[in-house]
């Protein structure tokens, strides 16, 4: 899972996911891990890309949901972006599409000020 950091134009860190592969049962646990620790050790701001994320189940949804209560805990943001059309398909039947601030790109994540609603 490739990881970077990034600065906002108000010097806010984010902290940039992009797990590849399969977000299941097998991996959603590690990955649930790894939000974990980038929120309580480098920031509350999290930008999760699934580009290459070609398949998501329950168990990564999960984890998903989980990170963005952490992230909120925190007073810290949670966004989705560059979801794989294959994946996109299950945000919308379980319409988590309407609980996520989703994005069509990375850098359109970065356009709309943190803590802003987009819904």
């Amino acid at each position: 899972m490739d990881q970077e950091i990034r600065t906002t134009p108000d010097e806010r860190t984010v902290v940039v996911l992009r797990p590849t592969g399969r977000l299941d049962i097998t991996t959603a646990w590690q990955f649930r891990l790894k939000l974990q620790e980038c929120i309580s050790q480098t920031s509350p701001h999290i930008v999760v890309n699934l580009s290459e994320v070609n398949f998501i189940d329950s168990s990564g949804l999960t984890s998903l949901v989980a990170g963005m209560r952490d992230a909120d805990k925190m007073n810290g943001s949670f966004r989705i972006c560059s979801v794989h059309p294959e994946a996109r398909l299950v945000f919308e039947v379980t319409m988590m599409d309407s609980v996520f601030e989703i994005f069509d790109s990375e850098d359109e994540s970065f356009e709309t000020p943190l803590g802003s609603p987009t819904h």
